[in-house]
């Protein structure tokens, strides 16, 4: 198992995803864009375990390491330094957000495939990807637990793959394997696997100030890895 987790990208889902790590007795280095400074709180949050650096560091540092910046970023992450690592994914493309790329656009490629062209010395492994930042955090359980949720994972290599399973595993989560990182459109947002499962329904006729205020106060609802296989599957 890895002792130390990089994460590039300090936002909701690289932010919960530290949580979850301290809590589970890893080291992390969190990183972002705008320098280790900025994360004096975010550290300070975190505890002892964790500790703010740049993305070539925090990429150098980890056992494994955590991409989780806005996928229109996905050519700043440091390639050189993530050469030989077992990158995770947890980007979504969100056109409104992050542009359009004509190769995405054409259904050639998807999201995990393009970061993996940039990473090419890496072996990328799409996971975190599907669950908001909140149910992130309030869906882990223990192994064994009855109410225990699976997440997706689709990559390339095996041996990555497994260590990304591992680490779920000491998150709290079960892992369903959903293919090559050219399954992982799958995944993507609108996809029956992504997001909504987790989050449960939400009544009708909210306003959006209403509708912010049930997702915040939502526990999420679990959702087993025989459910996520049946969702990963409608998707094709």
């Amino acid at each position: 198992m890895p002792q130390t987790l990089g994460i590039i990208g300090s936002g909701m889902i690289g932010t919960a995803v530290a949580k979850l790590a301290v809590a589970a007795g890893l080291d992390v280095v969190v990183s972002n864009s705008r320098g280790p400074e900025s994360l004096a709180d975010l550290v300070a949050e975190l505890g002892e375990r964790a500790r703010a650096a740049t993305p070539a560091q925090a990429a150098r540092a980890g056992d494994l390491v955590v991409a989780a910046v806005p996928l229109k970023a996905y050519d700043q992450l440091p390639a050189a330094e993530l050469a030989g690592k077992t990158v995770i994914d947890a980007m979504n493309h969100h056109p409104d957000r992050d542009g359009r790329f004509a190769e995405l656009e054409a259904g050639g490629l998807t999201s995990s495939a393009l970061v993996q062209r940039h990473l090419a010395g890496a072996r990328v492994v799409k996971a975190f990807a599907t669950i908001d930042f909140l149910h992130l955090g309030t869906l882990a359980r223990p192994a064994g637990a009855a109410d225990r949720s699976a997440l997706p994972v689709a990559g390339d290599d095996a041996d990555a793959k497994a260590e990304v399973v591992r680490l779920l595993d000491l998150l709290g989560y079960d892992a369903v394997d959903a293919g090559t990182l050219a399954d992982s459109g799958r995944l993507a947002p609108g996809s029956p696997a992504h997001v909504q499962p987790y989050m449960g329904e939400r009544p009708e006729g909210l306003s959006p100030e209403e509708a912010h205020r049930w997702f915040l106060a939502s526990p999420g609802v679990p959702v087993p890895a025989a459910r996520v296989k049946e969702l990963i599957d409608a998707g094709r």
